[in-house]
């Protein structure tokens, strides 16, 4: 999926922040040059120069220039996070919020977006009231004693709530990528079969595949070697 690297910068404000950065190279130039524009017609009881006046100038045109450069920075990253949203909205024919939900819930929990989206949709078809037959809940599909585990506060009717589901749902796969040396593959079929039984069957030297970490990593980009 192409991304975009980010807003164009109009010529001119390039031009205008070339000119700043020209500007304060030189300030700082006659600053430790000790040069004053009215050192040449200055009367001769006039206190020696001491490069305060332009020291404090430079020091105000670098914070503005830090400021500028912040606020371009915090640009790009909205720009990039809303193209980002129109794009898997449209991908996975969803409404914008709940995109903007999923894309923020796997950043903060360091998850590729991208796979947290496929997760997502594989679990519940971007469902957030969707229950299996085992009793697994919302857009994760979260057992509520796995839930627990993160939040013993959690009710089965707070699964059911976007953000709480993909908080909980996200950090729970985290922690399997982590468990499980971050093969990909692995993690996910632990998450869809459990850790126990999946555990069990390595231990034992059977092949715990069951298809479902193939329907998630169809078509991604960082999907990895598939398992031995």
């Amino acid at each position: 999926m192409h991304r975009s690297s980010g807003p164009h910068v109009p010529e001119t404000q390039q031009l205008m922040l070339r000119g700043l950065a020209i500007f304060v190279s030189l300030v700082a130039v006659g600053a430790a040059l000790g040069y004053h524009p009215d050192s040449a017609t200055a009367d001769n009881d006039r206190a020696p120069y001491t490069g305060t006046a332009a020291t404090e100038e430079l020091s105000r045109l670098y914070r503005s220039l830090d400021a500028t450069s912040g606020e371009l920075e915090l640009t790009q990253i909205e720009l990039r996070r809303a193209q980002a949203l129109i794009e898997y909205s449209g991908t996975f024919d969803i409404p914008a919020d709940l995109a903007a939900e999923i894309y923020d819930a796997a950043l903060r929990s360091g998850l590729d977006p991208d796979l947290a989206f496929r997760i997502v949709r594989i679990e519940s078809g971007f469902n957030p009231r969707a229950k299996s037959r085992v009793g697994a809940l919302g857009l994760t599909q979260l057992m509520p004693r796995t839930a627990a585990y993160y939040d013993p506060t959690v009710t089965e009717e707070d699964l059911y709530d976007p953000v709480t589901n993909l908080k909980i749902g996200f950090r729970y796969f985290r922690d399997l990528l982590e468990r499980y040396n971050h093969d990909l593959r692995l993690a996910l079929l632990v998450y869809n079969r459990g850790p126990r039984r999946v555990d069990y069957l390595l231990a034992r030297g059977q092949d715990p595949r069951n298809g479902y970490a193939s329907s998630v990593v169809k078509g991604y980009r960082r999907a990895g070697p598939v398992l031995p």
